[in-house]
């Protein structure tokens, strides 16, 4: 190097003062002049230089969102928002893809038979959804998800809600693929918001397993034995059996609303996570 920079000029810089003609030229000296580079650090106070390492180190270690965290944060979701609906087990692609096999096997028995495998099989679709994203021992993220300073029922709705956007789009999808039976083939739609609003408000009382698994074990039987005892068209799918769905949803709803404050209490998470739940939100209030 021929020159260096002035030591007034260093020490404008690393205040932020120096006039822009001259900081181009610093700064464009600084990158190549490790002598310069040296010179500045004693300008700078060491508690900025410790800040400045820190901000890197957290920039370095933020975890970098994938493709659907990213989609959604483009669209106006919320960053913590579309983490957690990132992080839903429903939308792996292996789930997905167990789905997408569930439905196109519906859609094969539907076009040589009956549509009832497809309007048997998507009301569950949601319901299983549901307890994969929100049940110990199915879904990873379970124990951090439930001690997170957030509230339970606002993170159930958020999965529920994602459950829901998924597998009714790919049950409509397959539905699509039975033109033959009209309106008749998306008679599933009723019964799903059914199931998934009363296994989702029995949660608060019998758990994230046990609620899913009684509701799809009764649905179940239901269209079994209706298939075994009568002929026709099954009762579920019938305009009364449409209508009683849509009044199960509603009743359903009403007492989920009502009982939100139980999967806050921490009477819907498993025991052993209760007392560090409670710790994580007496936390919360006291920051």
């Amino acid at each position: 190097m021929s020159w260096h920079a002035d030591d007034g000029d260093l020490r404008e810089y690393a205040h932020g003062v120096l006039a822009p003609a001259r900081l181009w030229s610093v700064e464009t000296h600084l990158a190549a002049c490790a002598d310069c580079r040296a010179a500045l650090s004693a300008h700078v106070p060491p508690a900025e230089i410790s800040a400045g390492w820190a901000r890197l180190d957290a920039e370095l270690d933020a975890p970098r969102p994938g493709p659907v965290e990213s989609l959604l944060t483009r669209v106006g979701v919320a960053d913590h928002t579309a983490r957690l609906l990132a992080a839903t087990p429903v939308l792996r692609r292996s789930w997905l893809g167990a789905v997408v096999l569930t439905l196109l096997l519906a859609v094969v028995v539907g076009l040589a038979a009956s549509p009832l495998m497809l309007l048997a099989t998507a009301p569950l679709l949601p319901l299983a959804g549901v307890a994969v994203s929100f049940g110990p021992g199915l879904d990873p993220t379970y124990e951090m998800a439930v001690v997170a300073p957030m509230h339970t029922f606002r993170l159930l709705m958020v999965r529920t809600v994602a459950v829901l956007s998924t597998t009714t789009a790919l049950s409509g999808l397959a539905s699509l693929a039975l033109p033959s039976f009209g309106l008749a083939a998306l008679g599933w739609l009723l019964p799903a918001l059914a199931l998934t609003s009363t296994g989702v408000a029995l949660m608060a009382r019998l758990g994230p397993v046990l609620a899913p698994t009684l509701v799809g074990g009764g649905w179940t039987a239901l269209v079994v034995l209706n298939h075994l005892l009568a002929s026709g068209t099954p009762v579920p799918f019938t305009a009364a059996g449409q209508g009683a769905a849509a009044v199960v949803t509603v009743v359903a709803t009403v007492l989920l609303v009502a009982a939100r404050d139980r999967f806050d209490s921490g009477r819907a998470l498993d025991p052993s996570l209760r007392s560090l739940r409670s710790l994580r939100f007496a936390a919360r209030r006291l920051s």
